[in-house]
Order: structure tokens, then C-alpha cells, then sequence
């Protein structure tokens, strides 16, 4: 080697790598971080103390969500110069150096204060002895300390730096650990919202059962506001106020995440509006506000909207309307901004009673009956089964569209219409008036989701029992008084013990919070963030800015509809290969136009197409350059609507439709006549857990059923086997009756050949 070149390769080589201690987390006092859109921002805590309570402390986070990154060996073109200025390494000696330097405990402890527990020191040392026997090629600063150490010139301690150096490669965050920390500090978030703080606001708590007024005399403070803002949980209570307020004279506009409509013809904004909660300003100034249904602060997907509005709109008058339940709670969170709450009880217009009798049999159903099931399976099955017994029904669920919802409603409620039994979910409990005389329960399990955003089955809970029961008997229907029963006879001391307890008082405790570093005050709670993460993984190949990515994880879909998630996944193809989604492309894609449904899947069909839609809207209200034909979308879903409306209408023809294209035994909601009369009640059958799903996905239902009854407990092997043998025995019974029938025609047939 010249001598040129060894000085040249020497002077490339570092003489001395000292550690880079990583920042203490007491570098977070004094300072806290703020999210306004994508800014962070920095400022003094002093201004936050004074609201602060019950600070959650800081704690190491959770390393299991931790994934080291493969790395490869950085050496180029320059060759092994390590091996040329030393001498080649021998792999045996370097394995005894690794497993020696892994065994020292201060080493151990040493990583531990550089932010390396036991899990992440141990994935470092294995992904570390891997590079370094695997690699031919080193780099040139640690090939000479490995050689030193193989001829005993070093110590072992020296590998340190090189370890750590290699241990921030495949795990990154341990650099920006301390800003992770100082992102996630989320603590008093009154401190977000300065406009709100401004100002001294009066917070009025209407507090009420279902049925009691409390909205009402919200809206009339709304009404008589010279500006205000409605803030409610659904399109259709938002459209409900939008329409009420312009009907009185009061120009209002609507604002939903996929709907703008402005009452002044030039696009100005009114100064009412009425708004789905996650829309809701909180730098616009109002005289009134009015948040609905306040409990739901408490739910794990949608909390935060509440949290937001309740804390960060900007009104003089702030009305906020719900549950008794959430009054404390909400005097709790006020005394965070140093606000009063002042609380107006109201009392239920009308009584409901709860029934002795469960109804047992659709037979004895009657006109102003609604039975709520929490399946669309179940409602397919006794729709169908009211149909055989020669009466209408209507039918509202969560997936159907708004206009639908309102168009059954309106068919229900209709005193010339037949229809007199409604078949809904619970989407009735709120944003619907309806003419009910009795609820009827037909079962009291519901789908739910857990803290850790994992689905389960529980009893449905006394705040969403009043909330169903309480839409009997309503004080505008005919029916000035309601009953409340249920289908089956063992539910019903069930349903009265539920009803009997009290409302259980809004508690939100802390979570598991994500990446196990955000630090929260005591009366909140990170929500679940399930459905970003979903979404976050399905585009994460996509090329995306960061903001057009961060919009995209934050769309409304159903994820449960494998023709939604498609959708979405191309709409972020599409836009990232910076192409408009044209009006053209959008039809191509859904095939537009569309015919009526012929069956229970062209329905469902026709509802994830009308969710694609519903995103497209959305989209274009973030994108309007790149979603530009909002309008026509707009116009072919309302057509759409009408289609949808139409097959609803229409539900048990296709459910016959269905049945007669299924085998015979492959799918038990054609075959719930016949299960009737078999040993097998449709109680067994009722509470499958999320029948719905494999419905929408158009897979035949025995494909899982017997699997999932036995996973859930509700069967055994043994049992599942007999009801098959008698499911068998019932289907060849009728095989033998129809044989038996055909048998004697044809000898009634041979008799009058005989006679000619």
C-alpha cells in the first residue's frame, strides 16, 4: 500500500467517538408543545399552571411498539479498509467479544440511561452481532476496534459507541425522543383554544331523559340569537335544525363533512349554522352555542369532538344538552377554564312503561310497533318473516343513507300508509321522530368496542337502554304514551333490572396512551385511533405529502366494506399520481348508472357505493382541485338515494330473492320458516356474532357459522354436530313430504287416464 494511500484512508478514519448523552426529560419543564394544524409550537408553562390538576406523570414508553429497521453495511466503493490497514477479523474471537460485552451489566445499565430497556438492549445486541458477522465489509472505525480487541489491545467497553451508534440505526426514535415527548404532551387542553379563553362564557347544562324538552329550549335560545351555532352528532339532527331555523325565518346554513349549503345565493355565511360536531369553529365568535347530546364525550372514536367544542367555541351563552349522568363531570371540566355551570333539570313529557309480557311471537305484534335488533341479519330475518304473515314493515338501520332513513320514517309515521311496525337497529335512538307505541327488544346483546379498540359482546348499558325505550310514546307522535317489552321471555326481568338501575355518572379515565408517552390531565383520555392506523397502513405505499396524508388517514369509511376500502385506495392513487378524480372517472369506477337491487347483496352494494360517494364529497371539501365535480357527484347520489329507497321498500322481495338463489343450506336467514318448525329456535340463531359483516361481504353465512358459535362459547362441538343431524332431518322431512305430495297427484293423474 502507498504511502499516499494509507494516508488518505487514515484520515478518514475517526481518532476518537465519544457518546452523545440523549436530553433528560427534565429538559420538558418549562416548556410545552401546542398543535395548531401541522405548526408546533413552543411557550413558557408558567401561563398553564394555574388550570392544571392531577397531571399524569411522565413514564418510559412502551418499547414493544418498537420495530428496528434493517440496516446494511454503509462501506462503498473504497473496498474493506479496515482489512487493509489492520489484518482480516476472525469471526470466532469476534463472537466471544460480542457475548462478553452483551453480559456486562454496565453495559446493560449504561444503555438503560440512553434509552435502551432490557427488550430494545437485547433486539440492538442480536441485529448488532448480526452486522457485524455477517458483513464482510465493516467500517473502517469499528474494524479497527474489533481488531484491537481480538489481539487483547483494548477493552471490551470500547465497543460501546459503535453499539450505540448501530442501535440508533435500526431504532431512530431514540433520537427525537424527547420531541416525541414534548408532541405528546397533552396535558390542559383548555390552554389550546386562546380565542375560548378570551372571553368569560356562560356554560347551561339542559339535562334530561330522552322525550323531556331539553333540546327544545336549546334551540330556542338558538333561534332568538342574533348569531349562533347548532353542534349535533348526526347529518340528520344537523339538517333537522337547518331546515327548523329557515322555516322560522332565520337564515341558517349547513355544514357536514360532506355537505356546504349557504341560504344566501352570492355564498355568504349566515350567521346561524348548523353543524355536525367535528365541523364546528372554534375561532368563529357566536352569541349562543348549542352542543348535543353530551354524553358521547365519553365515546372512544368520536370523544374528542365534544371535548373540542365544549372547551374551544368561541360563544358567549354555551348550552350544552344530555344525560343527568354527565352533569358533574361536565362541572368538572369547567373548572379547568374557570367557568360556572348553571343546570336546567327536565322531566320526561310523556311515561313509558315497562311490560309483563314479552311479545314471544311476531304473531302478536300491532300498529305502532318497533323491534330493535342490533344485527342487520336479524332485521333481514323478521322483516321476512313479518312479510309471511301478510303485514309492511318498515326498516332503518346505521348504513343506510339519510334520505332513506327519512324516507321510512315518513312511510312509518304515515297514518294512510299500511305500514305499522318498524324493524330498526338502535340508530333510532337518535335523529329520527318517530310515531312508536311499543319498543320490543329483541335481544339485549350488542356489538361493542373495548378500550384496546377490540370488538366484544355485551349487554346493551342503561344510558343505551333508556335511550332506545325512550323513543316510545314520543310527546309530538299520536302516541302519548309508550310500553317497552321484549321479544323473548327470558330477556324481559333482564330489561327491568337494566332500566331499574341508575345511569352510570360519566367517569373518562386515562387510557394506554399511544406510543406510551402522552401525558393527559385526569379527566381525559386519548381517543381511539384504530381507524387512522387502518387507514395510515393501507396507504402508507402510496407517495404522499404529509398533509395530504395525514387528511386522507382522517376520512370518514366504513372499513368493514372491502368496495369502500378499495375506493379509498384508489382515490389516493389517483391523487398522489396528481391526476383529478373527474367526474368521468368517479362513474367508470362505480359503474354508473346503476339499476335497482335485485337481491340483499345488490343493496348492500348499493350502500358501500353510496359511502364512496359520501368520501368523494369529503374529499372535495379538503381537495377541491383535485376532487372537482363535486356538484354531479352530489346529483348521482341523491339519485342513488332514491334507488336505495326503492329496494328498502322493497327488502322482503329481496330477501325471497336471496333465497331462492342460496342452496338450501347455506345461509339460515332464507330458511328461518323452516328453522321455526325445526327443534332449533331463532333465539339460537339471533345472536351471531357480526352476521351483518359476512352479509355485507356477500359470503355465504354456514361458511363461519358453525367455527364462530363455538368460538364465542355459545356451542359446543358435540351440540353443533346434533343441530346439524336435525337441521338434516327437517330438510329430508320435507323432502319426503314434497315426494309424498307429488306421489298422489300422480296417482290422481293415472286414475281419470284410467277412466278415459
Amino acid at each position: 500500500m502507498s504511502v499516499n494511500r494509507f494516508i488518505f484512508l487514515f484520515s478518514r478514519v475517526p481518532h476518537r467517538i465519544c457518546t452523545k448523552s440523549l436530553r433528560s426529560t427534565n429538559a420538558l419543564v418549562g416548556y410545552r408543545c401546542g398543535r395548531f394544524g401541522f405548526i408546533t409550537f413552543k411557550e413558557p408553562l408558567s401561563g398553564f399552571v394555574s388550570f392544571q390538576r392531577s397531571v399524569s406523570s411522565s413514564r418510559p414508553p412502551d418499547t414493544s411498539l418498537f420495530v428496528p429497521l434493517t440496516i446494511k453495511s454503509d462501506v462503498g466503493s473504497d473496498g474493506d479498509v479496515g482489512a487493509e490497514l489492520t489484518q482480516p477479523l476472525d469471526k470466532s474471537e469476534l463472537l466471544k467479544i460480542l457475548n462478553k460485552f452483551y453480559k456486562r451489566k454496565e453495559m446493560q445499565k449504561l444503555a438503560s440511561d440512553h434509552g435502551l430497556d432490557a427488550r430494545l438492549f437485547h433486539q440492538a445486541f442480536i441485529s448488532f452481532r448480526k452486522y457485524v458477522l455477517e458483513n464482510s465489509n465493516l467500517s473502517a472505525d469499528l474494524h479497527i476496534i474489533l481488531n484491537d480487541l481480538c489481539c487483547g489491545a483494548g477493552h471490551i467497553d470500547d465497543l460501546y459507541p459503535y453499539f450505540m451508534r448501530h442501535a440508533k440505526q435500526i431504532f431512530p426514535m431514540l433520537d427525537c425522543m424527547d420531541d416525541l415527548r414534548k408532541i405528546s404532551d397533552l396535558r390542559v387542553p383548555a390552554n389550546w383554544y386562546p380565542e375560548a379563553r378570551a372571553i368569560q362564557r356562560k356554560v347551561i347544562f339542559h339535562a334530561g331523559p330522552t322525550n323531556s324538552g331539553k333540546t327544545h329550549h336549546a334551540i330556542l335560545r338558538y333561534l332568538a340569537a342574533k348569531s349562533a351555532v347548532y353542534c349535533g352528532p348526526l347529518k340528520l339532527l344537523a339538517h333537522e335544525i337547518f331546515e327548523k331555523s329557515n322555516n322560522a325565518g332565520v337564515p341558517c346554513d349547513l355544514v357536514t363533512g360532506e355537505e356546504r349549503t349557504f341560504v344566501d345565493a352570492e355564498g355568504r355565511q349566515a350567521d346561524h349554522v348548523a353543524c355536525t360536531i367535528e365541523m364546528c369553529s372554534v375561532t368563529t365568535p357566536y352569541e349562543v352555542a348549542v352542543i348535543d347530546e353530551i354524553q358521547m364525550i365519553r365515546d372512544l372514536s368520536r370523544g374528542w369532538a365534544w371535548t373540542r367544542a365544549l372547551l374551544g367555541l368561541c360563544a358567549e351563552e354555551i348550552h350544552v344538552c344530555g344525560e343527568p349522568a354527565a352533569v358533574n363531570f361536565v362541572r368538572e371540566l369547567m373548572y379547568t377554564t374557570g367557568e360556572e355551570v348553571e343546570v336546567r333539570n327536565y322531566k320526561r313529557l310523556t311515561p313509558f312503561s315497562i311490560l309483563d309480557q314479552a311479545v314471544e311471537s311476531l304473531d302478536n305484534l300491532r300498529p305502532g310497533d318497533c323491534i330493535v335488533c342490533f344485527s342487520k341479519n336479524d332485521i333481514y330475518s323478521i322483516s321476512r318473516q313479518i312479510e309471511i304473515r301478510g303485514l309492511e314493515c318498515a326498516v332503518i338501520y346505521g348504513s343506510l343513507p339519510p334520505g332513506t332513513k327519512l324516507s321510512q320514517a315518513k312511510k312509518f309515521n304515515d297514518p294512510q300508509d299500511p305500514c305499522k311496525i318498524l324493524v330498526a337497529t338502535d340508530a333510532i335512538g337518535m335523529g329520527l321522530n318517530l310515531s312508536i307505541k311499543r319498543i320490543i327488544f329483541n335481544s339485549l346483546v350488542k356489538p361493542s368496542m373495548n378500550e384496546k379498540g377490540e370488538k366484544q359482546m355485551d349487554t346493551i348499558s342503561t344510558s343505551q337502554a333508556l335511550q332506545i325505550a325512550g323513543r316510545a310514546g314520543r310527546f309530538s307522535s299520536i302516541f302519548k304514551e309508550g310500553e317497552v317489552t321484549t321479544m323473548h321471555r327470558e330477556d324481559l326481568p333482564i330489561l327491568k333490572e337494566i332500566l331499574s338501575r341508575t345511569v352510570e355518572v360519566i367517569e373518562v379515565r386515562p387510557l394506554d396512551i399511544f406510543v406510551s408517552l402522552s401525558q393527559v390531565d385526569g379527566l381525559y383520555f386519548v381517543c381511539n385511533i384504530d381507524d387512522f392506523k387502518f387507514l395510515a397502513d393501507m396507504i402508507q405505499h402510496i407517495p404522499l405529502n404529509l398533509r395530504s396524508r395525514y387528511v386522507f388517514c382522517t376520512a370518514p369509511i366504513n372499513k368493514k366494506q372491502p368496495f369502500v376500502c378499495t375506493s379509498f385506495l384508489k382515490f389516493a392513487r389517483q391523487f398522489s399520481r396528481d391526476e383529478p378524480l373527474t367526474f368521468d372517472w368517479v362513474c367508470r369506477h362505480v359503474h354508473w348508472p346503476l339499476v335497482q337491487p335485485m337481491n340483499i347483496k345488490d343493496l348492500v352494494h348499493l350502500e358501500a357505493v353510496h359511502d364512496v360517494l359520501d368520501l368523494y364529497l369529503w374529499l372535495s371539501y379538503r381537495f377541491m382541485d383535485m376532487f372537482p365535480d363535486a356538484n354531479r357527484v352530489r346529483e348521482i347520489q341523491q339519485e342513488l338515494d332514491s334507488i336505495i329507497q326503492m329496494g328498502v321498500r322493497n327488502i322482503t322481495r329481496l330477501i325471497r330473492a336471496t333465497e331462492t338463489s342460496a342452496p338450501s343450506m347455506t345461509d339460515p336467514v332464507p330458511n328461518q320458516k323452516r328453522l321455526a318448525q325445526s327443534p332449533i329456535s331463532f333465539r339460537k340463531i339471533r345472536r351471531l356474532p357480526k352476521a351483518q359483516d359476512i352479509i355485507e361481504e356477500g359470503e355465504p353465512l354456514d361458511r363461519s357459522l358453525g367455527s364462530r358459535l363455538v368460538q364465542e362459547g355459545l356451542l359446543t362441538p358435540d351440540l353443533l354436530r346434533q343441530l346439524q343431524m336435525e337441521w338434516s332431518k327437517v330438510h329430508q322431512d320435507e323432502e319426503r313430504g314434497v315426494k309424498l305430495v307429488a306421489g298422489t297427484l300422480n296417482d290422481k293423474t293415472k286414475g281419470r287416464k284410467k277412466k278415459k
